[in-house]
């Protein structure tokens, strides 16, 4: 902690000087201090200056230090300084952009003259005009570069990642909560491009710039339980009176007015800093790293295995698929875990950096400019294929695959991953390889196999292409190497556009000429088939509504069932950060899973249990956890209940040493109105209204949540979808546990209402089932139409 007992010096009685450290730095002089007979506590920022907060220091300390080099702030960085608001007096040091970190790509917004002003003039407002001054020139060289001013001199230099609760400086344990998992958020670990804020899918933003990092946490620190943090588009609006039972957090995310909700206005927004593309968890501050999406990858590998392959081993048959990023990077973990062969594409040219040296380091001589290294492949002990077509992920995210156990071969040679496969295959091998090149190569050799063989190798396909941003960096075209794609997007924007539609073109061609052969495609909810589409791909289905395609997406074959039955991705963080907590709640969590099948559940609810099971029980095995003590389950409402229940009583009991967090992803049975994702699977016309996410948002913040937040875009895209979540802190209280009971039910119940409302049966029988165990609950339930016939009748009159 960077509190430590200070003296002033004797000789200018000004400046008071921390001892702790400095004794360190006397390198042997420390005869000339005189330990003061009068110490007190003080903070590392006051001891380095700074007047934000002067506390009081009792000039009666004779200490001469006066000899020893001033400490940098940089180095003294702690959660308390975090907590103390923005580093004003002195400014840290403007190191702009780190090197040897990804970072996103850099933005296009076009703005006018005046509005670069604007743009300047709004990111300037948190600071005092004395500042001003010195930081207008780069703030304005950050807009000119990167399209954004994300005001990299207020980067803080703290290893940024989940503490422990107790050691956050707060008020409230729903305060220091918040801030764990804000800090998760931004751990390099977990988040795609952390010096821009941006936790996954490229441009998950978690805030729109550091100085509303500063203030948020300052804010928490200060926060009581009278009082709410508003949050506009990662603005901090300001704490406001409340009373204990609101919500202390309330999340908004481009909330912009509906016609002008369009990608063109989201970047001129977004650089104006006035609006934020929050993603899904990124935003809510609920990511728990690529887990979350393995688990559901998982799950949608093995329904996709039972419903199209008839299979349930699925050893031995071939899942092709691209990405290995933020959320994408669980694909390759997904397909081991399932037992089955798959393909992730991920890519970025070689260049002569770290990677090359590893590589070089073990008998592999570097790539000549534009081409790959031959072969790359390192192998692991791990049970399971995934082949992962990359589709450009840079050195780091490759090697933090690796490192993770994820990935355990990588090669940038067809030749060699075609082999593979047809070894693995044969064999039922399990294995992970990922082919570092351009997925649309991939497919297209996979055609050149069933061309020239008769071969069909994949049986499985999809994509997780950033395609909901295709092109500002989320989809990079065949045509290209990655830095002339890079260097295209920022000069010539409309001709990498025009790139990227062609390659969308090709893609799909290669795509339909396996399929028609047998293989099973379908959308992973990126918005591939939509912006194939609109690419002028041939993915139309003949009289079908605006949210079908020639291939289905996986919530409409796949997960829209489980959906309707209840399920959905529940998850929980323990704030200990010690793996035996996390351990404690995944035993409970498989003990309340096996008694609700003692107890009886119907077939459907069962296998999805025994799923569930499965999972939390070979998680260990599969090092699943990056970043905070968390956990992921696919679970309905009786589950999640029954969970959150037990959890709270383990902590009550002291069986768990902190609180837990419980959260989901927006990716859920209400949490999302989305008619090319979630709600894809919903026919009566209302796939395009919201009414669901929003009034889910606004049902779980009076019904006991420590946190809500609504957000438009995430997954498919800016304008495309409405989608909300939640955070619960389970403090091991009696009334905790009832606003989880209260705010799980709602959060579950109102999305199976809805779906049922709408036609689906399994909505249907899991909503009856729900009010014969709550007397409360009374939903309308539909009458369907039995006669067609009355249909084509009345409209003949």
């Amino acid at each position: 902690m960077a509190w430590h007992k200070v003296g002033r010096c004797v000789t200018c009685a000004t400046c008071p000087l921390c001892l702790t450290d400095l004794f360190a730095k006397a390198r042997g002089r420390a005869v000339l201090f005189h330990i003061p007979p009068e110490w007190c506590y003080i903070s590392v920022a006051l001891h380095l200056g700074c007047s934000r907060l002067p506390l009081p220091v009792p000039r009666t300390s004779p200490v001469c230090l006066a000899f020893l080099p001033r400490i940098s702030s940089a180095a003294m960085t702690s959660l308390k300084e975090i907590c103390r608001g923005l580093p004003l007096y002195p400014l840290p040091e403007n190191r702009g952009r780190r090197k040897g970190i990804p970072h996103a790509p850099v933005r296009t917004p076009n703005l006018t003259g005046q509005e670069k002003k604007l743009a300047l003039r709004n990111a300037l407002r948190y600071f005092p005009p004395e500042i001003q001054k010195k930081l207008a020139p780069e703030f304005a060289e950050e807009l000119r570069l990167y399209g954004h001013i994300y005001m990299y001199r207020f980067f803080p230099d703290i290893e940024m990642r989940a503490y422990p609760i107790g050691e956050y400086p707060c008020k409230t344990k729903s305060a220091a909560a918040i801030m764990l998992m804000i800090m998760n958020n931004l751990d390099p670990s977990v988040a795609q491009f952390p010096q821009e804020l941006v936790t996954y899918g490229g441009n998950g933003q978690v805030f729109s710039n550091w100085a509303q990092f500063w203030l948020v946490m300052h804010y928490l620190s200060e926060m009581t339980e009278e009082q709410t943090l508003v949050m506009y588009s990662g603005h901090p609006l300001g704490l406001f009176p409340s009373h204990r039972n609101a919500p202390r957090l309330i999340i908004t995310n481009g909330m912009v007015i509906p016609n002008y909700s369009t990608r063109d206005e989201y970047e001129k927004m977004f650089a104006l800093g006035v609006t934020m593309y929050g993603q899904m968890t990124a935003g809510s501050y609920c990511y728990i790293g690529p887990q979350g999406i393995v688990h559901g990858t998982v799950l949608t590998v093995l329904n996709a295995g039972r419903r199209y392959l008839k299979a349930e081993d699925l050893s031995g048959k071939v899942f092709v698929t691209s990405g290995l990023g933020g959320m994408s990077g669980a694909q390759a973990k997904a397909a081991v875990i399932a037992g089955c062969v798959g393909i992730i594409a991920e890519r970025k040219r070689l260049l002569r950096t770290k990677l090359q040296s590893e590589l070089t380091g073990v008998g592999v001589q570097p790539s000549q400019p534009k081409s790959f290294i031959e072969r790359i492949s390192w192998q692991t002990s791990a049970v399971g294929m995934s082949l992962a077509a990359m589709k450009r992920v840079d050195e780091a995210a490759l090697l933090k695959r690796h490192k993770q156990g994820w990935l355990m071969e990588i090669s940038n040679s067809l030749d060699h991953c075609i082999a593979r496969l047809r070894d693995a295959r044969k064999n039922k091998i399990a294995l992970s390889l990922g082919y570092h090149g351009n997925v649309v190569d991939l497919w297209e050799r996979l055609v050149y196999e069933l061309d020239t063989t008769g071969e069909l190798l994949v049986d499985l396909g999809s994509d997780q292409t950033s395609c909901h941003n295709p092109f500002s960096g989320g989809y990079y075209p065949v045509q290209l190497g990655f830095e002339e794609a890079k260097q295209l997007l920022s000069t010539d924007p409309g001709k990498f556009r025009t790139l990227v539609q062609e390659s969308l073109r090709r893609h799909v061609a290669a795509i339909n000429r396996l399929a028609d052969k047998g293989m099973f495609f379908w959308d992973y909810g990126n918005a591939f088939l939509l912006e194939a589409q609109r690419a002028g791909a041939d993915v139309g289905k003949r009289g079908a509504n605006k949210t079908e395609f020639r291939y289905p997406s996986y919530v409409q074959h796949i997960m829209g069932d489980i959906f309707s039955l209840g399920f959905g991705p529940f998850r929980w963080v323990c704030t200990s950060g010690d793996p035996q907590d996390l351990a404690a709640t995944d035993s409970i969590a498989m003990s309340v899973l096996e008694d609700s099948i003692h107890r009886g559940v119907s077939t459907s609810v069962k296998q999805q249990y025994h799923d569930n099971i499965r999972w939390i029980r070979e998680a260990g095995r599969h090092r699943l956890v990056v970043g905070s003590q968390a956990r992921i389950l696919y679970s309905d409402q009786r589950g999640r209940v029954s969970i959150a229940v037990a959890i709270n009583q383990a902590i009550s009991e002291g069986k768990i040493k902190a609180p837990v967090v419980l959260s989901r992803d927006h990716h859920d049975v209400s949490g999302t109105d989305s008619p090319y994702r979630e709600t894809s699977n919903v026919y009566d016309g209302s796939a395009f209204c919201a009414d669901m996410a929003v009034q889910n948002f606004v049902g779980d913040a009076f019904r006991g949540a420590t946190w809500v937040a609504l957000h438009n875009g995430g997954g498919v895209g800016w304008g495309e979808v409405i989608n909300g979540g939640f955070g619960l802190v389970l403090d091991g209280s009696k009334e905790a546990e009832e606003r989880a009971k209260m705010m799980l039910s709602w959060d579950v119940s109102n999305g199976v209402a809805r779906r049922c409302w709408s036609g689906n049966d399994y909505a249907y029988e899991t909503i009856c089932q729900a009010m014969k165990e709550n007397s409360t609950l009374k939903v309308t339930l539909p009458h369907k139409v039995v006669d067609e016939n009355i249909l084509e009748q009345a409209m003949k009159h």
